[in-house]
């Protein structure tokens, strides 16, 4: 029962951490994914997870750009 609760704890965080990276773009735009991961202040593979999580529903764009991608939210 336990990780039952962790799974939902964890679902919960990706929902709070998307919604903290959407209110970020809407803000400053168009950014590399390094300069959000310093701007939300969360733990890298939660925002990863945010970020999987906002693609797959259609909210955010992200582009390859060398080493690093370009987030930008979907008008």
């Amino acid at each position: 029962m336990s990780s039952l609760n962790g799974g939902i704890k964890m679902i919960t965080e990706i929902g709070i951490v998307a919604g903290d990276i959407w209110h970020f773009l809407d803000e400053h735009g168009e950014v590399a994914l390094s300069i959000l991961a310093k701007g939300i202040d969360r733990p890298r593979d939660t925002i990863l997870m945010s970020l999987g999580w906002l693609a797959r529903e259609g909210h955010v764009t992200l582009l390859p750009t060398g080493m690093d991608y370009k987030i930008s939210l979907k008008k």
